[in-house]
């Protein structure tokens, strides 16, 4: 975070750590829900938040896949 602290103040960093099984950290979590409330009050969804931590959900898992479809080598493949 301490890099991100000099550029300029009109930003705000907030550093985003979901573990494996998918819970997020308690800043990056208040961040998201205050961030999606204020989306939903323009939007008038107030299912805004189910939404994004489903794409978030969704993102980890392809992720995963990803990750684990590159563990495992073709036989056929040349190494």
């Amino acid at each position: 975070m301490d890099k991100y602290t000099g550029p300029t103040a009109d930003y705000h960093f907030q550093p985003i750590e979901v573990q494996l099984l998918g819970p997020i950290n308690k800043s990056a979590s208040h961040f998201l829900i205050v961030f999606v409330h204020k989306i939903s009050r323009r939007s008038g969804d107030e299912r805004e938040t189910v939404f994004l931590f489903q794409r978030i959900s969704v993102m980890l898992q392809r992720f995963n896949s990803i990750l684990l479809h590159e563990l495992f080598v073709r036989e056929d493949s040349p190494e």
